[in-house]
């Protein structure tokens, strides 16, 4: 009882969590609230159609920070992580391309026959996260960790076979749920990355493209940041998983290694708690 209390005090401080950042979206986007509406929207459909699409080949593997998450609880071998993260920036480096040839024409035209980075027509954060003037590099980091954080704890407990399962089939909306919440609550810092694979491809790709070096130096080598605070969550969002959320041994040693594995556990019922 005093566990599953445990529980419950963990979940509304994510509900509160959330709530109060879209809140604090919304009073402080300075009228661009809901143009980034469609932004969220479009993410987490993306990322529920890659889980659908990759779920039965890959494990749905589009992100560092699961495959690293995956890793520390002893669920992919370490081995996996360079090769995953090494395919997860080259297929985020082609996607850039290819979306860059389809809009070439109107990326030239919007930027006045230039290529910028920083200021009123730039154009590089269409592919690759920017902070606003306000954020500092502190929180920055702050704000990618905690929402990767976030990200990895509710897919763990989506697939965990203790938890209310999701309907088989529905996994991968469901995540795609979470990437909009947390876009909707977290997203108008740095646009919520929360993936360093979707950042470093794609502005590997603008460096080449015409953007120039200026991809990396912008917002005070703001690069870095998208990288490497998404690993510090996901460490943080298996740590609360494992010794904070309290689900019992054999929950914790379950792995959701790869699409058919996520099914089964979806889809057994509850077999009650410690």
């Amino acid at each position: 009882m005093e566990k599953q209390k445990g529980i419950r005090r963990k979940m509304t401080i994510m509900l509160k969590m959330l709530s109060c950042g879209a809140g604090a979206q919304y009073v402080l986007s300075y009228g661009t609230h809901k143009d980034f509406l469609t932004v969220t929207f479009a993410s987490g459909f993306a990322v529920a159609l890659g889980i659908l699409v990759t779920s039965k080949v890959s494990g749905a593997h589009l992100n560092p920070a699961v495959t690293f998450a995956l890793c520390l609880l002893a669920c992919e071998p370490w081995l996996k992580f360079p090769f995953f993260f090494l395919a997860q920036t080259l297929g985020a480096f082609l996607g850039s391309g290819i979306m860059f040839g389809l809009y070439y024409d109107k990326l030239w035209h919007y930027g006045n026959k230039q290529l910028t980075v920083i200021g009123a027509n730039a154009t590089a954060g269409i592919f690759t996260t920017y902070p606003h003037e306000h954020l500092s590099a502190v929180n920055g980091i702050f704000d990618q960790a905690i929402g990767t954080a976030a990200l990895i704890l509710c897919i763990l407990i989506i697939v965990d076979p203790l938890n209310n399962s999701v309907p088989t089939g529905l996994e991968a909306f469901t995540i795609g749920c979470v990437v909009l919440m947390i876009g909707w609550s977290m997203g108008s810092n740095s646009q919520y990355s929360l993936n360093p694979a979707r950042d470093i491809g794609p502005r590997l790709f603008t460096a080449i493209a015409g953007w120039g070096s200026e991809v990396f130096t912008a917002g005070n080598y703001w690069f870095w940041i998208p990288v490497a605070s998404p690993i510090i969550g996901a460490t943080f969002g298996v740590l609360v998983y494992k010794f904070i959320v309290g689900l019992r041994d054999e929950a914790r040693t379950s792995c959701p290694s790869n699409g058919e594995q996520n099914v089964k556990l979806t889809s057994q019922k509850p077999k009650g708690r410690c």
